[in-house]
Order: C-alpha cells, then structure tokens, then sequence
C-alpha cells in the first residue's frame, strides 16, 4: 500500500466526529462495547474534562468526538436530539456474535441480532447509548447473487 504523505499514518481518509453526551462515558462504552481503543491523544478542559478523544481499532483510527457543548458547538447526541440518524458506521470484526454481545452487556440495544446476509457478510445493528447506529460484520462468504432479494 502505497503511504499517502498528506494522511497520518493510522488514519483513514474518512473519519467520523461524534458528538456525544460525556466524552469520558463515551470512551469506555465503546472500549467495552467494541474493543476499539483510546487514542493516546485526548484534550482536556479546564476542569479536565475530555474535550476530544480518538478512537482506534486494529491499530486503524475510526472516529473521533467530543462532548455536547464542547468548542462552542450547540451540536447534540441523535439520542438528546430525539432524532434517528438515517446512516450508520458499518465496520468489519473478526466475530460479529462477540462484539452483539459485549455491546449488550455494556448497554447498547441490539436493534438486529447477528444474521447471516447473502452479501457474505455475518452482520447486526447495534445502537450505542448515545443513538448513533453500528453495523459490525464479519466476512463469512462471496456475493451469491442467486441468494438476493428479487424486487
């Protein structure tokens, strides 16, 4: 793969910003949740509140975010928005049936179990605490068109 110069090195070119109710909370659901990891790199405030954090995932940056109010924004969680966000993160892992079920256990709804799709994929939908919605998959097979839906 060819190094872009203009690109730090973990980074990908496309790289959501959340915003999310408590930067802290936010950090560890998803440390729990997900097996992402913290960036090394974390700025605080005043009172030394995270008013931004990274986050990381086989060693490959996946989002950043900051909490409501932070640098001035008026920004809001799609939860404290009481809005449903109409994208979601679809991100590959090793076992989609592992990560349903930290995710679970760390507080986030399952809004589709883990499933077999004729894509190949093993996916599920889950909504972490703040709305935003994740699609995890796990690369089971090839595209078999036969097995798609016919309109």
């Amino acid at each position: 793969m060819t190094k872009l110069a203009w690109l730090p090195d973990a980074s990908n070119p496309l790289t959501p910003y959340l915003i999310v109710g408590n930067a802290e909370a936010a950090l560890d659901f998803y440390e729990r949740a997900f097996a992402f990891n913290r960036g090394e790199m974390a700025m605080r405030d005043d009172q030394g509140n995270i008013v931004h954090g990274e986050l990381y995932y086989h060693g490959r940056s996946i989002a950043m975010l900051a909490p409501e109010g932070a640098w001035g924004s008026t920004d809001r969680t799609p939860a404290h928005a009481g809005i449903r966000l109409p994208l979601n993160f679809y991100v590959y892992c090793p076992d989609v049936d592992r990560v349903a079920a930290d995710a679970m256990a760390a507080g986030a709804t399952i809004e589709r179990p883990p499933e077999d799709m004729f894509w190949g994929d093993r996916t599920a939908t889950i909504r972490d605490p703040d709305g935003y919605l994740w699609m995890f998959a796990t690369k089971q097979g090839d595209f078999d068109p036969a097995k798609a839906p016919q309109p």
